[in-house]
């Protein structure tokens, strides 16, 4: 649950979180931290891995180009790798849903775009950035 109150410090408290069904993800203490946090967790259907594409289409990507790349020597050594993958993907891969600009280009346009209307706000957020 660290993890969790260092994303809540970090972006603030969010009304639902979109979960599947593994074993992490439905404890008594994920269920108990919710509850006292006032969030909403929204479960997936079991097998059916397009109520989540987004995140099952990340999670192929990083094992196909991550984990199954790299023999981790240590949880120092793959928190290093993790990182530099992390970087690459955010700040160097152009991606095909963002118009092919890298996550970073795409945030930095869409703050900008903000910035200059002040009376829209923009349906893009950088919690999206893995």
């Amino acid at each position: 649950m660290r993890v969790l109150d260092a994303v809540v410090a970090q972006h603030g408290t969010p009304q639902t979180i979109k979960v599947d069904n593994g074993t992490e993800l439905i404890s008594k203490a994920m269920d108990r931290w919710a509850y006292e946090h006032g969030v909403e967790l929204d479960f997936s259907r079991p097998g059916t891995p397009t109520d989540n594409a987004k995140v099952e289409s990340f999670n192929g990507r990083f094992r196909q180009e991550c984990l199954n790349e790299h023999w981790f020597l240590s949880l120092e050594d793959a928190q290093s790798k993790i990182a530099d993958w992390r970087r690459h993907y955010n700040e160097s891969r152009p991606h095909s849903a963002l118009q092919w600009a890298t996550p970073d280009e795409f945030a930095r346009q869409a703050r900008k775009s903000a910035s200059m209307d002040d009376s829209t706000t923009p349906e893009i957020s950088t919690s999206g950035r893995y």
